[in-house]
C-alpha cells in the first residue's frame, strides 16, 4: 500500500491510497492510458482540489487561488480579513462556516440584510474594515465551528504563522506534481484496468454530467454544490436522463474504489477482532466486564423477559450475561466472520443457542441467543426484526478516548433502527473528563536513569514526538497535576450521530497546594483525557453502576489517552503574585489557569478521529498567552 499524499500550496487537505502500479518511469504509455490518466486527474481536481468560493458557486483548485478569486472578484480581501482576525484555527474556521451558512440564505454578514439572490449579495459587498463590528467579528460564535459544507476543502488550508510574514505562499501543486506522483508512487490499474471498456466505447454520447464548475443561476449556492458533488460521485446523472460519459462512468469507478477501500478498512478491523488475544484482555479487565455483568443481572426489572440486542458481542459474554438474568431473546450482532463462529459455538456449548428449525420442548425457554455474523447495519439483510420491537440495546463499543474505532455511530443506528419509544441502552451515558499532567507522566524520568546512566536525550526526543502524537498509557493518579474538568457529555438515549464530532472548552487549574504558605510553582506538560459510561437509576432501578477509566480507578485496558503541549506550562496558584516581566507559562509569569480548547472529528480514515488543541495560559494579573494549534491522528 503507497500513501499519495496530496498538498495544497498551505497544508496537506487530503490523501488517497491507491493500489498497483500502471508503468514504471520511462516507459512509453499508449494514448489510451495517457487518456486514462488525464482523466483520473481531472477528478483528482474535482473530487480532492476543488474549491468552492464563499460567493459564488466558482471552484478554485487552490485556496490561494479562492483568495485571489475573492479579492479581484468579490472585494472580499479574504486574506487581509484573516490577519485582522488572529492566527488562530477556530477562529478561521468559524468564519469559513459562518460566511457559507449566511450565504446560503443569501444574507449579508455584516448587517444581516438580505437579498433575492447571490448577484444582489455580491453587489452589497462591504469592504473589510467595515466586516468588524462593535469590536465583534460576526461569525464569532461557536455555533459556527459544526461544518456547513461536509468535507470543506477551504477548512483544511488553515495558515501558519510564516504565511502572514513572508506574504507569500509555498509554490501551489500543479498538474505536472500529481502526474508525477502517479507515475512515480500511485498503483491505479484497479481504476485503469476497470476503466478500459469505458475509454473503448465506439461512439462518444452526449453528456448528462453536470459540471460543478459550470456558471449557474442564482441559486442556494452551498445546496447546490452539495447536490453537484454528490451527482459527481454517484455518476452525475438521475434516471431517465442522457446516457453518461466516459468521465462520467470514470467518476463511478473512483468513487467505487473508495467504497472498496472503507470496506478493506472496516474487513480488517473486525478481522482484527478474530484475535483470541484481544477478547482475553477484554474479558480480563474485571472492571469492564464486573460492570456489565452487575448492571444486567443486578436488575432483573429491565432484563426479566425482554427482547434485547447486543451490538458487537465478541465472545457473546453480555449476551450470555442477558439470557442468564431471563430475557425472552438475545440478538447478538457480530460482524467478525470467526468470532461470529466461536460466539455460536461457545452460545450452543451453555445451552443458550436458539436454533430456528428445532421446535417445541427441545428449543426450551433457555435457548433464546441468536447469533448473527454482519454489521448492525446490514442486519436487516439476514434477520427481518420488526422496527421498534427491541427492549433494551447493550453494547460495549467504547474505544481509546471513548470515541476510536467508531461503534457508537452502530449503536445509535441500531437505536433508531430498532429500539421501542422509551426503550433501554447500556450504557446509557457517556462522559469524557481531562486533567492537566506532570513530569511523572512522561518519559522523561525513565530515561535519566536507565541502569544508573543518563538517557535523558533520548527522552527529549520522545517528548518532542509526544507533541504529535497521542500515547494511550496509563498515567498514575500521583502524577495528575490540576483538577479534573468535564469535557464533554454523551446521552445514548438523544444524542444525533453528528454529536460525535464536537468542540469544547475547560480550565484546568492546580490542585489544592499544601497549606505550609510556600507559592509553589508546578509544570503541566499536557493533557490526558479519558472516560466513565454510566448504567445509570433511569433504566437500572436496583443496581445503578458506573465504569471508569479514570486515572484516579483501579485500571482498564483502556487506560488514558496522552496529549503532550509542546513544551511544559508552569503553573502556580491563584494566590500568587506574577511577575510583571515573563511571557505566561514561564517560571517568571506562571499560568494561574490553563484554558483548553478541544475538538474531536471523525477522521476521514475510516474508524479513526482527530483531535485539535487550542491552549491559552492565563496569569494572576490576567495576562494571556495562546500557543499554536497542536493537531493528534488517533
Amino acid at each position: 500500500m503507497v500513501n499519495l499524499f496530496i498538498l495544497s500550496d498551505l497544508t496537506k487537505i487530503s490523501f488517497l491510497q491507491i493500489d498497483n502500479f500502471i508503468e514504471p518511469r520511462g516507459v512509453n504509455r499508449s494514448p489510451l492510458q495517457n487518456v486514462f490518466l488525464d482523466l483520473l486527474l481531472k477528478i483528482f481536481f474535482v473530487f480532492l482540489f476543488s474549491i468552492l468560493c464563499l460567493l459564488c458557486v466558482s471552484t478554485l483548485p487552490l485556496c490561494v487561488d479562492t483568495i485571489d478569486h475573492e479579492q479581484s472578484h468579490h472585494a472580499c480581501w479574504y486574506h487581509e480579513n484573516k490577519k485582522m482576525q488572529g492566527n488562530h484555527l477556530y477562529s478561521w474556521v468559524r468564519r469559513i462556516c459562518g460566511a457559507r451558512s449566511m450565504v446560503a440564505m443569501n444574507k449579508c454578514w455584516c448587517c444581516n440584510l438580505s437579498f433575492k439572490g447571490i448577484i444582489d449579495l455580491q453587489n452589497h459587498l462591504h469592504a473589510a474594515d467595515a466586516i468588524k463590528k462593535d469590536g465583534i467579528f460576526p461569525w464569532d460564535d461557536d455555533s459556527y465551528l459544526k461544518p456547513f459544507i461536509i468535507d470543506d476543502a477551504l477548512l483544511h488550508s488553515f495558515p501558519n504563522d510564516d504565511d502572514f510574514d513572508n506574504e507569500d505562499f509555498d509554490p501551489p501543486v500543479t498538474k505536472e506534481d500529481i502526474l508525477g506522483e502517479l507515475i512515480n508512487n500511485a498503483y491505479t490499474s484497479e481504476i485503469y484496468n476497470s476503466s478500459l471498456d469505458i475509454l473503448d466505447t465506439e461512439k462518444p454520447q452526449p453528456s448528462a454530467c453536470y459540471d460543478i464548475r459550470m456558471d449557474v443561476t442564482e441559486e442556494n449556492a452551498a445546496n447546490r454544490f452539495e447536490k453537484n458533488k454528490s451527482n459527481a460521485i454517484n455518476g452525475g446523472c438521475d434516471s431517465g436522463e442522457l446516457p453518461q460519459t466516459q468521465e462520467c462512468k470514470l467518476k463511478v469507478s473512483f468513487a467505487n474504489v473508495v467504497s472498496r477501500e472503507i470496506k478493506n478498512v472496516n474487513e480488517n478491523y473486525f478481522g482484527s477482532y478474530g484475535s483470541f488475544s484481544i477478547h482475553r484482555e477484554m474479558i480480563s479487565d474485571k472492571v469492564r466486564t464486573e460492570a456489565y455483568r452487575i448492571a444486567i443481572l443486578n436488575n432483573p426489572s429491565l432484563l426479566n423477559q425482554a427482547t434485547i440486542m447486543d451490538v458487537g458481542c465478541g465472545t457473546g459474554i453480555l449476551s450470555l450475561f442477558a439470557a442468564q438474568s431471563g430475557a425472552s431473546k438475545v440478538i447478538s450482532v457480530e460482524a467478525s466472520l470467526k468470532m461470529a463462529t466461536m460466539a455460536s459455538q461457545i452460545v450452543k456449548d451453555n445451552g443458550f443457542l436458539y436454533e430456528e428449525n428445532i421446535k417445541g420442548e427441545e428449543n426450551h425457554c433457555s435457548r433464546v441467543i441468536d447469533v448473527v455474523q454482519t454489521m448492525v447495519e446490514e442486519l436487516d439483510k439476514f434477520r427481518n426484526i420488526p422496527p421498534h420491537s427491541i427492549d433494551l440495546l447493550v453494547s460495549e463499543w467504547m474505544g481509546y478516548c471513548l470515541l476510536y474505532e467508531s461503534m457508537l455511530s452502530s449503536v445509535l443506528y441500531a437505536r433508531d433502527r430498532w429500539l421501542k419509544p422509551g426503550g433501554a441502552i447500556l450504557p446509557d451515558t457517556a462522559t469524557i473528563f481531562v486533567a492537566g499532567f506532570g513530569r511523572g507522566g512522561t518519559s522523561l524520568p525513565f530515561w535519566e536513569n536507565v541502569y544508573g546512566f543518563d538517557m535523558s536525550c533520548i527522552g527529549k526526543e520522545v517528548l518532542e514526538d509526544a507533541a504529535f502524537s497521542p500515547i494511550v498509557d496509563v498515567v498514575d493518579s500521583k502524577d495528575i497535576v490540576t483538577e479534573s474538568a468535564v469535557l464533554q457529555t454523551f446521552d445514548l438515549t438523544t444524542m444525533k450521530p453528528d454529536e460525535m464530532d464536537f468542540t469544547s472548552s475547560c480550565e484546568l487549574t492546580l490542585k489544592p497546594s499544601p497549606k505550609d504558605g510556600s507559592s509553589i510553582i508546578c509544570w503541566c506538560y499536557g493533557v490526558v483525557l479519558w472516560f466513565d459510561t454510566g448504567f445509570t437509576n433511569r433504566f437500572c432501578k436496583e443496581t445503578p453502576m458506573v465504569l471508569s477509566t479514570s486515572p484516579y480507578s483501579p485500571r482498564t485496558h483502556w487506560s488514558q489517552t496522552i496529549f503532550t503541549f509542546q513544551e511544559p506550562i508552569a503553573m502556580t496558584s491563584a494566590e500568587a503574585i506574577a511577575e510583571d516581566n515573563g511571557m505566561v507559562g514561564t517560571e517568571q509569569c506562571p499560568a494561574e489557569r490553563i484554558r483548553s480548547r478541544i475538538s474531536i472529528t471523525r477522521s476521514p480514515v475510516h474508524r479513526s478521529i482527530d483531535i485539535s488543541m487550542e491552549t491559552t495560559g492565563i496569569s494572576t494579573d490576567g495576562k494571556r498567552r495562546h500557543w499554536p494549534v497542536q493537531i493528534f491522528d488517533l
